[in-house]
């Protein structure tokens, strides 16, 4: 089974006075851009997705949509976990629970670093190292074992920055 963890594309710059509530701060128009590339690259490599969890924050629901508009995938839900120091466990476990922990099935999960990076490492080394860093739009590419507990039983195959899909 194949995972794709999405970090979101550009976003406004962290400003308290034009966004207070930082969850609502939205992809700028050079992140809109750059992630339908990114979106184009993956769609023109064949990658396609039977769904897309996504963090609830605006940015990186924007994101989301721009993968499943690009025909990346015609499912899109929120998933909590995904937003900022969410739990990988929690999708771990949603994970075993549900229909897509076996055969050929290929997610991706689109949210924020440093926990992408930190996930990646927890389910292919069974902890965090903090060395891992998805750029903005960038894609990290995960195994996963059919039907058994992912964390530390995962195999990284790809970690990119949209520079090198484009």
């Amino acid at each position: 089974m194949e995972l794709y963890l999405i970090r979101h594309g550009i976003a406004g710059d962290r400003d308290p006075l034009k966004y207070p509530n930082d969850e609502e701060r939205p992809l700028t128009d050079k992140g809109r851009l750059r992630t339908q590339q990114v979106a184009q690259r993956l769609y023109d490599i064949g990658v396609r997705f039977d769904l897309i969890l996504t963090s609830p924050l605006v940015r990186a629901y924007q994101t989301a949509e721009i993968l499943q508009k690009a025909g990346l995938c015609d499912r899109l839900e929120e998933f909590a976990a995904l937003a900022p120091d969410g739990d990988v466990r929690v999708w771990a476990n949603w994970w075993l629970e549900s229909r897509y922990n076996k055969g050929n099935s290929c997610l991706a999960l689109v949210g924020h670093q440093p926990d992408l990076g930190n996930w990646a490492e927890i389910l292919v080394w069974g902890s965090p190292k903090e060395k891992l860093v998805v750029k903005k739009a960038g894609v990290i590419g995960l195994l996963l074992p059919d039907g058994e507990n992912p964390l530390g039983n995962s195999e990284l195959f790809l970690l990119t920055s949209p520079k090198w899909l484009l």
